[in-house]
């Protein structure tokens, strides 16, 4: 049987009644998105119709432009089609296309191609949350596989080959070994205001023998700082310094996770607060977290 190719003819859209039968449905939401693409690229697609001005597929394309004020649209007449199988095309026209799945490394590729040149990415039907989430899986599929000899854990040398100042490279991941309360040393880490998250545990000043000990069967070197010896004031000003630094990576609404000992909530506050009066306490954190991002507190 040879293909029918009906011609295109322009219609009111006054005169296109829907299917009672569309089992699709069409949020506000995407309505909206469907105008939007009308607006930036045209209409592009005929909605199609049965002889009697019925519309086969295209319902959502035809809300749209009643929303956007078009008076009429391209339409394609499905005469050839039986009741049978316009009923049927109804179905077939929306499942196919779900049917479709995405090249995960091309769609990554075309998506980051429009945010280089500054194309409003929402246009394509894709969030901006979707995008950032395909992008980033995207990155890190990108990292070769290690094979299972890099999970090897070799026995703890007799004396240590890091050195302060050490940076070691893991694929895409860093690790240093430095001082967390000078700032030159944590940019080594990553440029300011790249970060996404940060999740750190800094010392309790508490001293480790005692605490940090299970039921004895394991034994941890003492902190090189805050394990016990800082006063209140020493440990508020030292908690400051260093999560200052840290905020210093974080982008602009980067949310930060801070582990604590039961005992040293209060400074841990006050190191990124500072000392407020308590009622004031729950208006400046709202302030903060829309401004700077959300700091989340663990409590050990």
């Amino acid at each position: 049987m040879e293909p029918s190719f009906p011609s295109v003819e322009i219609v009111p859209t006054t005169a296109l009644r829907p299917y009672a039968g569309n089992a699709r449905t069409h949020s506000k939401k995407q309505i909206g998105q469907i105008a939007d693409s009308i607006r930036r690229f045209g209409f592009t697609n005929p909605v199609l119709i049965s002889d009697d001005n019925e519309i086969i597929a295209g319902h959502g394309r035809v809300l749209a432009a009643r929303e956007l004020g078009i008076a009429a649209v391209p339409t394609l007449k499905l005469s050839h089609l039986s009741p049978a199988e316009r009923r049927a095309y109804v179905l077939a026209d929306n499942k196919l296309a779900l049917n479709a799945g995405w090249d995960a490394e091309i769609l990554a590729v075309e998506l980051q191609a429009l945010v280089d040149i500054d194309f409003d990415v929402t246009l394509t039907g894709f969030s901006l949350a979707e995008v950032d989430l395909t992008l980033d899986r995207a990155r890190e599929a990108s990292t070769a596989t290690p094979d299972a000899s890099s999970d090897f854990i070799p026995p703890t040398p007799d004396h240590a080959v890091t050195r302060p100042g050490d940076l070691w490279h893991f694929g895409a991941h860093r690790l240093l070994c430095g001082d967390a309360r000078v700032l030159e040393t944590v940019c080594r880490l990553a440029e300011p205001g790249s970060v996404d998250l940060i999740f750190t545990d800094p010392p309790y000043n508490v001293p480790i023998d005692g605490h940090v000990s299970g039921l004895g069967a394991v034994r941890h070197r003492e902190f090189a700082v805050a394990s016990g010896e800082m006063t209140r004031e020493e440990f508020t000003a030292f908690l400051s310094l260093t999560l200052s630094n840290a905020a210093r990576l974080a982008k602009d609404g980067a949310i930060a996770f801070v582990c604590m000992d039961r005992r040293h909530m209060r400074e841990l506050l006050d190191a990124r607060w500072g000392r407020l009066h308590r009622a004031q306490e729950p208006l400046r954190l709202e302030q903060d977290q829309r401004r700077h991002g959300q700091l989340l507190l663990f409590q050990a």
